[in-house]
């Protein structure tokens, strides 16, 4: 999405959700920074929102509701007329086993549910 990101992460043993966004975050804008020129003054938090919406998904129903979600919501948003057309998108990996910009790293494939758009 050109304003925000969807991710779908699991917790690790250490750590915890927001120490992985709050590294995320910091490491996207630093980059930014050095791309927009290396004498702009950018700070983290001037490029992203101070607090992120987290949603804790208890089983797999959920998690591929979840999926499905963040597939179609460039579709919704009327950027492409469908999921596969979205670079950013784990659609293709889930969808056709490919690899692409979106690194997909899991232990257990999720259950896709593909919604179709019927006119």
């Amino acid at each position: 999405m050109p304003e925000h990101i969807h991710l779908l992460i699991s917790e690790q043993e250490r750590g915890d959700p927001s120490t992985v966004m709050q590294v995320l975050k910091q490491r996207f804008a630093r980059k930014l920074s050095r791309v927009v020129s290396e004498s702009a003054l950018l700070e983290p938090e001037s490029v992203w929102q101070r607090r992120f919406y987290d949603f804790v998904v208890w089983n797999p129903r959920k998690r591929g509701e979840k999926l499905n979600y963040m597939h179609q919501n460039p579709v919704k948003r009327g950027l492409v007329s469908e999921p596969k057309h979205w670079a950013w998108s784990s659609y293709r990996h889930y969808a056709y086993g490919e690899a692409g910009p979106v690194l997909v790293n899991e232990q257990q494939p999720a259950k896709m549910m593909v919604v179709r758009k019927v006119s």
